[in-house]
């Protein structure tokens, strides 16, 4: 299972909102490339890099700071927030990502997606979904939309998609715990996708449980920020478990 960490930037910033509230954000670093210095030196390997500004306004704005990790570090980035055209696709990956993070594409130009997925393959697209009281949110969690989860779900793989992250935006950064039964139904449902949980992971055993449900990943921030799971323990969970 990856072990991830979210590298979510405002401002230029390291931050952490709490349920995706712009106005509840906390700043943890004002140089989000000594984090990833801080990373990569703990034995982590993959980054989720989220431009929040470029959610909100649509277009991707932290260009330069992917481009520092990407160049300076060896760590593998997924990036996302304001990807709205194959242009950013095609940006994104030339500024150093090896993955492209989709969400508010798949929901409003599902077509175009789907040409992703045949251009650059499913290897290299994640599709983060992301869901509050069964509705999915996009534009960085400010739009909301009554599409069925599942049914939602199901026609991104009948697409192609095969990467899919899922956050429970009323878990997300308030450390109260993954939403262990929604992933669950996930992967039981849908077995040919790498999944990946995200939101609410507090501590090693949250990590246990979700790897034992069958998840390929887990994202973690908050956690870590706060010194609720240290990266020594994360390195040590990974030698203990991805070598078995």
């Amino acid at each position: 299972m990856n072990i991830i960490v979210a590298i979510d930037l405002i401002d230029g910033k390291c931050v952490r909102l709490v349920q995706g509230d712009f106005k509840k954000k906390k700043i943890y670093n004002h140089d989000p490339l000594e984090v990833a210095f801080l990373l990569e030196n703990h034995g982590i390997s993959r980054i989720h890099l989220v431009d929040l500004d470029g959610a909100k306004r649509g277009k991707v704005v932290h260009w330069k700071i992917l481009e520092k990790i990407a160049k300076q570090t060896r760590l593998i980035i997924d990036f996302g927030g304001g990807i709205h055209t194959e242009e950013d696709v095609r940006a994104v990956f030339e500024n150093g990502a090896h993955i492209v993070t989709v969400g508010s594409v798949a929901v409003k130009k599902p077509t175009l997606l789907k040409e992703w997925v045949h251009i650059y393959g499913n290897d290299k697209i994640l599709l983060g979904v992301d869901v509050k009281n069964n509705k999915i949110a996009t534009h960085g969690w400010t739009e909301f939309f009554d599409i069925p989860f599942f049914d939602f779900l199901e026609e991104k793989n009948n697409d192609g998609i095969r990467k899919i992250f899922c956050t429970d935006i009323s878990k997300d950064g308030i450390l109260s715990g993954p939403s262990f039964s929604l992933y669950k139904k996930i992967i039981q449902r849908f077995p040919n996708i790498e999944f990946i949980a995200s939101g609410g992971i507090r501590n090693l055993e949250d990590i246990d449980k979700l790897f034992n449900l069958g998840c390929r990943g887990v994202i973690i921030g908050k956690a870590i920020y706060e010194n609720k799971i240290s990266l020594s323990e994360l390195r040590n969970w990974q030698e203990k478990n991805n070598n078995n």
